[in-house]
């Protein structure tokens, strides 16, 4: 498996600072949130776009995911959501990105049934699209769809291998599943994995990898025994907790932590 961390850690950070960080404390990638706020955004010139890849290059750091925020289970019209997708696809596209991240966003009121329907629906559309770009769509575990049976919901009712899961394992805990069950039931369109750390169910303030109650070595046992060998992306969300501790001091500790939960499962 190869490691990552994700913007979210350092909101507004230059892109050639991510980068720095990455070389430095020994990750393979870096997952961009691809926010407006952010340097790096569907807004972005032909130009802007050629930098940003290129500086990857420089690097010798990859990009695995773009983490857009497109709601596909949202109530409303399907073109809005559908030209937010295919943006955050051209722009994955351009910068050689492999997959995008979208998230479910069902809203309260919907019934699940509905929910899981305009998700789908949404999805199967914009499947075309990226198979035409070569980029893949990422449901993450989140939200509306908080747990791997959730997101399976829909993944059935789509059924194009041009989207698949992103198992964020803070929220299929959340839910009340077991990693081996969110396993079982992501495997066949596992994409993506985002780790991280919190103190309790109802205190999600981001922790350094461990010092948690997150199972993350069993997260790592069941992808390891079954021989996944995709991203392992640390989602330290200190754009959401900003008392948090620096991500960047993290880092090497975080790399060191993961290290020796996949040499444990070895």
């Amino acid at each position: 498996m190869k490691l990552a961390f994700s913007t979210l850690g350092v909101p507004g950070l230059p892109l050639a600072d991510v980068l720095r960080l990455a070389a430095e404390h020994g990750y393979h990638g870096v997952e961009l949130r691809a926010h407006p706020e952010e340097p790096v955004h569907p807004g972005l010139t032909p130009a802007e776009r050629a930098d940003v890849a290129a500086a990857f290059k420089a690097a010798g750091v990859e990009l695995p995911v773009l983490a857009g925020y497109a709601r596909v289970a949202a109530p409303g019209d399907d073109e809005p959501v559908l030209a937010e997708v295919r943006a955050l696809l051209d722009l994955a596209r351009d910068l050689g990105a492999p997959a995008v991240r979208v998230l479910p966003g069902g809203a309260p009121g919907q019934s699940p049934e509905e929910a899981d329907a305009t998700a789908a629906r949404r999805l199967g559309t914009a499947a075309e699209y990226a198979a035409d770009l070569d980029v893949r769509i990422l449901l993450e575990t989140h939200d509306s769809h908080r747990t791997a049976a959730d997101a399976m919901r829909v993944l059935g009712l789509v059924g194009h291998p041009r989207v698949g899961a992103l198992w964020d394992v803070m929220h299929t805990w959340l839910g009340g599943e077991q990693p081996v069950e969110s396993f079982a039931a992501l495997s066949p369109h596992l994409g993506h994995v985002q780790v991280k750390d919190v103190a309790s169910a109802d205190d999600t303030t981001p922790l350094p990898l461990g010092a948690g109650v997150l199972p993350l070595a069993d997260c790592v046992e069941v992808l390891s025994r079954h021989g996944w060998d995709g991203w392992l992306c640390w989602e330290y969300e200190k754009r959401w907790y900003p008392d948090a501790a620096p991500l960047p001091g993290l880092l090497s500790p975080g790399r060191a932590h993961l290290t020796r939960l996949l040499n444990d499962s070895a």
